[in-house]
C-alpha cells in the first residue's frame, strides 16, 4: 500500500482508526491475531555442536581424515594419531573464530524502541513497542526512536535521522501532505516514518502503517536471512586444491597397483605401500599452516586498525576487484562543513576538517584572509553564529556538535575566523527567537547589541531568503534585487556546480516599535549579506587511498543514498570518475531495468545515487556475475544485506551500526577507508605466502612419492621403499613445516600493489606455479633415489639407505624454501630479511640431525647414524638443484622453471 499517496484522513479510514479515539479494545485484539508481534524474526541459530561439526566438513580436513583412517587400516597408528591431532586442532581454531559471528539479526532486533506513547481508548498510555499494530496512534518526540512504519499526521518542526536507514546524510525535514510522485524512494517519502529511525528535533503525531517483518527495517531482515554467505576465493581455492589431492592419491594408488601386478608381486603387499605413498601426497600441514597464517595475518591487521571476524575473509582482500562503497561516513567525514562562502561579492574557500574550529580562508587567487580584517566577511560569520541554536564542544581535544548538523558547519566557520558563540552572546542579547519551519524554509532571531540597536537575522534557503529581500550587499554598495536579478542566482550556480548545499544570511535593523511585528511582515526587506556554501566534504585520507586502489587494478564504486548530484560531485573530487560525462545511475532507474541490463551496465558506472537496500544487493550481484570479486564497505542498517552477500562486506567500527559489524567480514575500527588499503596489501601478501608455503610443501611430496615410485620402476624384483613411513610424516609436518611457518610472515614482495587482482577462480598454480612444483619435485625425489641406491650399491643396511634418502631430502627442501619465498628467484631477494625463516631452517636441521643421531630418533624414524662424508655429501648434492635451476632461470627468463 502506498501510504505516501494518501492524506491523513484518508489513511485513518482506511486503517479503520481516529485521530481522537485511536484503536478499540477489538481491532487491537484481531490485529494482533493477525499481523503478531511488532518485532523481528530471528533466523534459527546453529548450535555449538553443529558449528563444530561444520568445521569438520572443510575438504583439506577431509582429506587428512582418509589419510587418517589409510594409516589405521594399514597399522601405522603413529601415523594416524598425528594427523587425527591436526584435523581436531585445525577445526578447534576454526570453530572459536566463528563461534561469536552471525548475530546480525539480534543486533538488529534491538534497535527496537522498547516503549512508545500510543493513543487508545481516547487517552495517551505508555506501551512496549513490541504490542503496535497497524492503525495505533502514536506519538512522536525529540530524542525517539520510531517503533513501526508510520504516516504522519500531525507535525511541529519533526526532524529524523534516516541516515542508517536510508545513508541520506542530511536530517528529514518531515510533512504530511500526501505525495504525487508514483515510486519515491525511502529518503524522500517525506510523509512517513520509520522503524529504527530516530526523531532529531521536533514532536509529530503518526498513524502505524506497518509492523514487525513488514517494516522497511523488517525487510532488511528478510533479505539477511535470505542472502547466503558465499564462500571466500581461499576457499574456493583450498576445495580445488583438495580435489586435485584426492585424485593425485587415487591416481598413485592405482600405478603402484598396476605395477606391482605386472612385476608380480603380492597384492595386499602393494595395496599397502599405495596407501603409504597416498598419504605421502598429501600435505598434512597444509591446513594447520593455513590456518596460523591467516590467523597471523588477521593480527597484522588488526595492528593497522582493521578487525577481521573470519579467518578464511583475511585474504580476500587481496583477491578483491571492485570495492563499493558508501558515502556518507565513509568516503566522506559524516560531518557537514561549509568549505566556500558568499560575503558581499567576495568568494571565500575555508580549509580545515570536520568540526576542529581550526582552517585558513583564502580568496579566489588563493591568497590567505583574515576575516577580521574583512568587514563583510566577518559581521556575516558574526551574524551565521548569532542566528544558530547548535551549540560546538570540546571533550579531550576532540570537537562535536549538539544540535544541526547544518547549523554546526556554519558555526564551525565562524570560530574558524575567531568568533566565539558565547562571547558574541555576552554582548548581543537575542530577544526573540522563531526556530527554523520547513513550510516557511527560515530561522530568524532579533538580536539586541550593547548599543541596545535592535537586528532581525534571518538564515535559510537561498531562494527563499531572496523573495523576501529587498538589497544584496556587494562590496560597499548596497544593490536592488529588481536591477540585480542573477547576482544570487549566479552565487547559487557557483555552489551548486561543486554539489553544495546553500544557506543564505540576511539582516535588517529594526527600530523598537518593529519588533512585535507579525512574523509574516517582519521577515520582510531584508538585506542579504552572504551565502554558504556546505557539503559533507570527502576524507583526505579517502581520496589517496582511492587512488591507491586503482594503481593496485582495483576499481572504487560509490553506491549511496544521497542525491545524484551531491554523490556524482564527490565521485570527481575524488577520482572516483573520471569527468562529469560519466554515466551516474539513481534508483529510480534501477528499477526500470531488468538484472541481465544492470549486469551489462554495472562495470561501467562508478557511482550509484538514490539507492535502497534491495539495489545495493542487486549492484553486488551484477558485479559478482561479471566475475568480479566484490568488496562492499558500509555502516548502516540499509547496508547489511549487501554486506553479507560481498564477498567481503567491510563496516565501519566507529559510526557503524550494530547490524552493519556483525553482517561485515571486516570491521574498520578508526572508520578510515585508508586503512582499506592497507588492508588489501596485507590480504595479498597472506595469499602470496600461502601459494609460496604450497609450493615448498607439495614440492616436498612430489619428491616423497617420485622417490618412491622410482624405486618402483627402476628396481628389479621386490622394490624396497625409499623412505619409511614415519620419514615421510616427520618430513611434513617439523622438517618442511616449521620453515613454511616462517614464509607465512615473510614480508610483501616489493610489487605486489602494482599487480592487477587475481581472477577470482584462478587456481593455486596459475603463472607455472604447478610446473615449477613438479620439475624441481621429481629432480629432488630423483637425487633422493639415486642416494639410495649409492648407499644399497655400497652394501650398506637398508636404514642407512632410508636415513641417506632422509637427509637429502631434507636438506633439499631447506635450501629450496629461500626460492620458494619469490615468485622470481632467489638471486631476487635477501636471504637474511626474514629472521624468522633463518631461525625456522637452522631449527628444523637441528632437530632433523637429532632424530639421526640420537637413539630416540633411531627407535622411533627408523634411523641410523651417518657418517660425517656422506653427511656433508647430501648437503651439497641437496643444495645443487635450487641453484642450477634458478641460475638457468635467471639467465634465460624461463618463467615455468
Amino acid at each position: 500500500m502506498k501510504w505516501f499517496q494518501k492524506t491523513p484522513d484518508e489513511v485513518l479510514q482506511q486503517l479503520d482508526s481516529h485521530r481522537e479515539e485511536g484503536l478499540s479494545p477489538e481491532h487491537i485484539t484481531e490485529r494482533q491475531q493477525t499481523f503478531g508481534s511488532n518485532s523481528l524474526t530471528q533466523a534459527e541459530s546453529i548450535s555449538p555442536f553443529r558449528l563444530f561439526l561444520k568445521q569438520l566438513k572443510n575438504p583439506l580436513l577431509v582429506v587428512l581424515a582418509f589419510g587418517a583412517l589409510l594409516s589405521f587400516y594399514t597399522g601405522h597408528t603413529v601415523d594416524a594419531m598425528a594427523i587425527t591431532i591436526i584435523i581436531l586442532i585445525n577445526a578447534l581454531i576454526t570453530f572459536f573464530q566463528e563461534l561469536k559471528a552471525q548475530k546480525s539479526i539480534d543486533a538488529l532486533k534491538d534497535m527496537a524502541a522498547p516503549k512508545c506513547m500510543v493513543r487508545r481508548e481516547r487517552k495517551w498510555q505508555e506501551i512496549s513497542a513490541a504490542e503496535l499494530v497497524p492503525g495505533d496512534l502514536i506519538k512522536l518526540q525529540t530524542g525517539d526512536i520510531v517503533p513501526a512504519d508510520g504516516r504522519l499526521i500531525e507535525v511541529t518542526r519533526l526532524e529524523v535521522d534516516e541516515a542508517p536507514l536510508t545513508g541520506e546524510s542530511d536530517l528529514i525535514h518531515k510533512k504530511t501532505e500526501a505525495l504525487n510522485e508514483a515510486d519515491p524512494t525511502l529518503g524522500d517519502q517525506v510523509n512517513m516514518v520509520f522503524m529504527s529511525t530516530s526523531v532529531n528535533h521536533g514532536h509529530g503525531l503518526a498513524v502505524v502503517t506497518a509492523t514487525g517483518m513488514k517494516t522497511e527495517v523488517g525487510k532488511i531482515a528478510s533479505l539477511m536471512q535470505s542472502t547466503d554467505n558465499r564462500l571466500t576465493p581461499l576457499q574456493n581455492r583450498i576445495a580445488k586444491l583438495s580435489h586435485t589431492l584426492i585424485w593425485a592419491a587415487l591416481f598413485i594408488v592405482a600405478v603402484i597397483v598396476g605395477i606391482g601386478l605386472l612385476k608380480g608381486l603380492d597384492p595386499i603387499g602393494m595395496v599397502n605401500t599405495s596407501i603409504s605413498l597416498a598419504v605421502a601426497a598429501i600435505p598434512e600441514g597444509l591446513p594447520t599452516v593455513v590456518t596460523i597464517v591467516l590467523t597471523l595475518g588477521a593480527k597484522q591487521m588488526m595492528r593497522n586498525k582493521a578487525l577481521a571476524k573470519q579467518l578464511a575473509s583475511v585474504e580476500t582482500l587481496g583477491s578483491t576487484s571492485v570495492i563499493c562503497s558508501d558515502k556518507t561516513g565513509t568516503l566522506t567525514q559524516n560531518k557537514m562543513q561549509t568549505v566556500s562562502v558568499w560575503a558581499a561579492g567576495e568568494y571565500y574557500r575555508i580549509s580545515g576538517q570536520g568540526y576542529e574550529p581550526t582552517g585558513d580562508y583564502t580568496d579566489i587567487h588563493g591568497r590567505t584572509r583574515t576575516p577580521k580584517h574583512h568587514f563583510h566577511l566577518n559581521r556575516m560569520l558574526e551574524m551565521s553564529a548569532l542566528c544558530n541554536d547548535t551549540t560546538l564542544l570540546e571533550e579531550d581535544g576532540h570537537y562535536r556538535i549538539q544540535g544541526v548538523p547544518t547549523e554546526g558547519a556554519i558555526l564551525v566557520a565562524a570560530a574558524k575566523a575567531g568568533i566565539d558563540k558565547e562571547a558574541l552572546m555576552a554582548t548581543h542579547q537575542r530577544v526573540v527567537s522563531h526556530p527554523f519551519d520547513p513550510k516557511r524554509k527560515m530561522m530568524s532571531v532579533i538580536v539586541r547589541d550593547a548599543d541596545g540597536n535592535h537586528t532581525l537575522i534571518v538564515k535559510g534557503a537561498p531562494d527563499v531568503i531572496l523573495k523576501h529581500s529587498e538589497v544584496i550587499e556587494y562590496a560597499d554598495q548596497r544593490r536592488d534585487i529588481v536591477s540585480n536579478p542573477n547576482l544570487i542566482d549566479d552565487v547559487i550556480h557557483e555552489f551548486g556546480t561543486q554539489a553544495l548545499r546553500t544557506l543564505a544570511v540576511a539582516y535588517r535593523p529594526l527600530r523598537p516599535d518593529e519588533i512585535e511585528q507579525p512574523l509574516e511582515e517582519l521577515e520582510n526587506r531584508l538585506i542579504i549579506t552572504g551565502i554558504h556554501g556546505i557539503i559533507d566534504p570527502p576524507r583526505p585520507e579517502a581520496t589517496q587511498a582511492v587512488k591507491e586502489c586503482h594503481s593496485a587494478g582495483i576499481r572504487v564504486v560509490m553506491i549511496t543514498g544521497d542525491h545524484a548530484i551531491t554523490a556524482k560531485a564527490i565521485a570527481r573530487q575524488m577520482d572516483i570518475i573520471d569527468s562529469d560525462d560519466e554515466l551516474v545511475m539513481t534508483g529510480a532507474e534501477l528499477n526500470q531495468i531488468s538484472d541481465e541490463e544492470l549486469q551489462r551496465l554495472a562495470p561501467k558506472t562508478s557511482v550509484f545515487a538514490r539507492v535502497t537496500p534491495e539495489h545495493k544487493l542487486r549492484i553486488v550481484k551484477a558485479l559478482q556475475s561479471n566475475g568480479e570479486v566484490v568488496a562492499m564497505t558500509g555502516d548502516g542498517v540499509n547496508d547489511s544485506p549487501a554486506l553479507r552477500k560481498a564477498d567481503i562486506g567491510i563496516a565501519m567500527g566507529i559510526t557503524g551500526t550494530g547490524v552493519a559489524k556483525e553482517s561485515a567480514d571486516l570491521i574498520l575500527l578508526d572508520d578510515n577507508f585508508a586503512t582499506i588499503v592497507h588492508a588489501v596489501q596485507e590480504g595479498r601478501r597472506i595469499y602470496d605466502n600461502i601459494r609460496k608455503f604450497i609450493r615448498q610443501g607439495l614440492t616436498a611430496n612430489v619428491s616423497e612419492v617420485s622417490a618412491i615410485l622410482f624405486s618402483f620402476l627402476i628396481m628389479i624384483g621386490e622394490p624396497l621403499l625409499t623412505l619409511a613411513p614415519l620419514m615421510i610424516l616427520w618430513i611434513n609436518l617439523v622438517s618442511d613445516g616449521m620453515p613454511s611457518l616462517a614464509l607465512g610472515v615473510d614480508e610483501a614482495e616489493g610489487d605486489v600493489m602494482q599487480r592487477k587482482p587475481r581472477a577470482g577462480n584462478e587456481s593455486f598454480f596459475a603463472d607455472n606455479l604447478g610446473t615449477r612444483i613438479v620439475i624441481r619435485g621429481l629432480i629432488m625425489g630423483g637425487l633422493t633415489f639415486a642416494m639410495f641406491m649409492y648407499a644399497l650399491n655400497l652394501n650398506l643396511s637398508l636404514e642407512y639407505a632410508q636415513t641417506l634418502a632422509f637427509m637429502t631430502l631434507i636438506f633439499g627442501q631447506l635450501v629450496h624454501v629461500f626460492d620458494a619465498r619469490t615468485f622470481t628467484t632467489l638471486y631476487h631477494r635477501n636471504p637474511f630479511s626474514n629472521h624468522l625463516l633463518l631461525w625456522a631452517v637452522f631449527g628444523s636441521a637441528c632437530v632433523s640431525l637429532l632424530m639421526v643421531y640420537t637413539p630416540f630418533g633411531n627407535l622411533a624414524l627408523g634411523t641410523t647414524p651417518l657418517e660425517p662424508q656422506h653427511l656433508l655429501m647430501t648437503l651439497f648434492i641437496a643444495a645443487l638443484p635450487t641453484f642450477i635451476l634458478s641460475g638457468l632461470k635467471e639467465i634465460f627468463h624461463m618463467k615455468w622453471l
